[in-house]
């Protein structure tokens, strides 16, 4: 079977190494790739949006499953091209058509789409730059602190959560009147403040049947102690200590049924995996929102941690026979850490020299923005490389991922090394 990936992360790294693993697996390609896909499988330079190439490149490598990474090629479409297409049609793509990937792309639906179908979610309105006014009014029947989200995609970082009054109508005007956030922040979502923990459940569906992943946790700001400003994601954890079963219970009953059962009911043909960003409060689950693909860094600590064959996991997915496939989990934890540019998550410089991955042993090297550049393998990206490492608690997976990530240097090297205190 030959697989196209489409991306160019470390979640499309880690996917693409448990793809390469199966014995179905023929030829595998991922577009655009980095330096760590290019070991197992062929890089082709092809952009993720860049659907006409991606036609060209499926047809002519003869590729029979494609499984998209990122979410912009989904909010774009890329599923619903595919479709519509008389020489592509028959081969399936992994990650939903474009009306429900809007559950990503538009805040504002995630949260229409939430209240209809009575999943626990955070209170909230929505304005433009047409009724600012009234958005001022809203924040201020709020108690502090206040969250303000980009409607559209943002790249992870189009949320703020603010303590004063007026720095929330400022930010609110700069969102809607000066595009903070581009078009993303055409619509701004307000919401109220949940105060609890945050962790990620990962959803399989073939659009009536699912599986439920793994949990993980990630570590989105810069800073330790969880300061400075958000980023695509420094680290993560998987399994979530404190997601018993019984936590487990509630957010599949309250939360993943009726979202699979929503996307039916509201005919949002969805085959791929759901990400739903949770938080807990008190002991309930509540939704914080949608992303229509895996995680990154969560990816890296998630998909290491099944055991079973993801290509065949991936076809019953395309075949709507999951409901036949016996999901096996390693027992352990997994931990990842981010090493990042200097400078990231703001301004940095790129074409770093990367030394001592090749020392590295007893992890996984997960090659995120990185390139071969003359033979070398060089920084292309704020994310450069996660280290993710098993343990038989969190802690002991984290001094492995740690001890080895000392192993690594390129110029202006930044990792944190806090991770788990939370826990």
């Amino acid at each position: 079977m030959n697989i196209l990936v489409l991306g160019s992360g470390g979640r499309e790294h880690a996917i693409a190494l448990k793809i390469s693993q199966s014995p179905i697996t023929g030829n595998l390609f991922v577009a655009p790739g980095n330096a760590g896909t290019a070991n197992i499988a062929t890089n082709v330079e092809v952009g993720v949006n860049d659907f006409d190439a991606i036609k060209e490149l499926v047809i002519k490598e003869s590729v029979d499953l494609v499984v998209v990474g990122p979410e912009d090629p989904l909010v774009n479409g890329v599923h619903d091209f595919f479709l519509n297409d008389t020489s592509l049609h028959h081969i399936p793509v992994i990650g939903p058509q474009k009306a429900a990937a809007a559950l990503e792309g538009s805040k504002e639906f995630a949260k229409e789409f939430m209240m209809r179908h009575n999943i626990p979610t955070a209170a909230y309105q929505s304005f433009t730059g047409n009724n600012l006014e009234e958005g001022y009014a809203f924040l201020e029947t709020l108690k502090p602190p206040y969250v303000l989200k980009a409607d559209g995609l943002a790249a992870g970082k189009g949320v703020l959560i603010l303590q004063d009054l007026q720095e929330a109508k400022d930010e609110l005007k700069s969102m809607l009147l000066d595009s903070k956030f581009g078009n993303a922040s055409a619509t701004v979502v307000i919401e109220e403040f949940l105060d609890g923990i945050e962790l990620s459940c990962f959803v399989l569906t073939d659009g009536s049947n699912y599986k439920i992943l793994p949990t993980a946790k990630d570590y989105k700001r810069i800073g330790e102690g969880d300061t400075g400003l958000n980023t695509g994601g420094m680290g993560a954890i998987s399994p979530v200590p404190f997601a018993d079963s019984v936590f487990m219970d509630k957010i599949e009953r309250q939360i993943v049924k009726p979202t699979v059962e929503g996307l039916k009911k509201d005919n949002l043909p969805y085959v791929g995996f759901i990400f739903i960003g949770l938080i807990k409060v008190g002991a309930e689950p509540k939704v914080i929102e949608y992303n229509v693909r895996m995680g990154d860094p969560e990816t890296e600590v998630v998909i290491p941690r099944l055991k079973s064959d993801l290509v065949e996991v991936l076809s019953a997915m395309a075949n709507g026979t999951l409901d036949q496939i016996d999901l096996q989990i390693d027992e352990r934890t997994a931990t990842t850490v981010m090493a990042v540019s200097g400078g990231y998550p703001e301004a940095y410089e790129k074409g770093k020299a990367i030394t001592g991955a090749e020392n590295i042993h007893d992890s996984i090297v997960f090659h995120a923005g990185t390139k071969l550049a003359n033979g070398k393998v060089v920084t292309n990206g704020g994310r450069v490389i996660a280290i993710t490492s098993f343990g038989n608690d969190f802690r002991d997976a984290l001094q492995k991922s740690y001890q080895n990530m000392e192993k690594l240097h390129f110029d202006g090297m930044y990792y944190r090394k806090d991770l788990g205190f939370d826990l």
